[in-house]
């Protein structure tokens, strides 16, 4: 396998690692103009001489974020690739950062998943094969529709969010007050809800249909149906959440009634299914009301027992 390989296709985009900087015939032969560094290492400056050059210091772990680079990654090879000029990305090994980057280039540019883009590197570099951490990341990159401006996402923020609890959870530790995300303080498309979840004792609405949380029974031969719905932190919700606590009780604003729980470390479902964090609410202490569409005024009707027993599982 050369030290430097051309991605498959019209484009001069190229794939290698470290050593394929000190090839300068190499480079020079390829028409190589611009040179993308993926990577945290002390870098000789003169093997850079004569390029365009970008670095981008990130390392090859699983929690690192590369995700957050990938629109100025992107603009760079369209910049040398536009002036006509040959793109060479490279990291340690040309194997997983730099096969990252080219990914995501791809995705952009042809619309194709990662799996897709990966395996068009592969036909000429068969080494390639980004950690599980940055594979994820392409996957959210894809599904987000490859924004210019990625932090502005609520996918992404939705992302660091569950990454600054997952890293909470690994010290044992509520997350911080200020990093906490309450969903319902972010936009939302109106009408957007199908259903809105209230206290069974007050009929105060305590959450809404998009701050429900799908997951799927892990025990496939079980017939329990689950007894809780699992939703986003809300706003109503701060003073409690805010108090550092690992778990705790939820009580509704309005009457103080009981109507669920939490548990930042995560909470087993009756039907099996892990959710980390655990923010719940019971529903036996809830009842769920079908929202009218837009239009019809009101805040939605109760649904009568049989069409609830129908729905109990969403």
């Amino acid at each position: 396998m050369a030290l430097l390989d051309k991605v498959p296709g019209d484009l001069k985009l190229y794939i290698g690692g470290l050593f394929t900087l000190r090839r300068r015939e190499s480079l020079e032969a390829c028409g190589i103009t611009h040179v993308l560094s993926v990577l945290r290492l002390p870098l000789d400056n003169k093997l850079f001489e004569g390029f365009e050059h970008k670095v981008v210091e990130v390392d090859d772990v699983d929690d690192e974020n590369l995700l957050e680079h990938f629109p100025a990654t992107n603009e760079f090879i369209q910049d040398g690739l536009d002036r006509g000029g040959g793109v060479l990305v490279h990291c340690a090994m040309g194997k997983s950062r730099s096969a990252t980057a080219v990914c995501a280039y791809l995705i952009r540019r042809h619309g194709i998943t990662p799996a897709e883009a990966l395996s068009q590197i592969r036909e000429s570099r068969p080494l390639c094969e980004p950690n599980d951490g940055f594979m994820s990341q392409l996957e959210l990159y894809h599904r987000m529709g490859t924004p210019e401006n990625v932090e502005e996402t609520p996918a992404y923020q939705r992302w660091l969010y569950q990454r600054e609890i997952e890293l909470s959870r690994a010290c044992g530790q509520a997350p911080e007050a200020e990093k906490i995300r309450f969903e319902d303080e972010h936009a939302q498309a109106p009408g957007s809800a199908d259903f809105e979840l209230r206290c069974k004792k007050c009929r105060r609405s305590l959450a809404t249909s998009q701050y429900v949380l799908p997951h799927e029974a892990q025990q496939k031969t079980s017939t329990a149906s689950c007894s809780h719905y699992f939703v986003d932190p809300l706003s109503w919700m701060r003073s409690e959440l805010e108090e550092a606590k690992l778990e705790g009780r939820l009580e509704c604003p309005k009457c103080n009634a009981n109507v669920g729980k939490y548990a930042w470390q995560g909470m087993q479902c009756n039907c099996g299914e892990w959710v980390v964090p655990g923010i719940s609410l019971a529903k036996s202490r809830t009842d769920q009301v079908k929202s009218r569409p837009q239009g019809a005024g009101g805040m939605g009707i109760r649904q009568p027992p049989a069409r609830r027993s129908a729905t109990e599982n969403l």
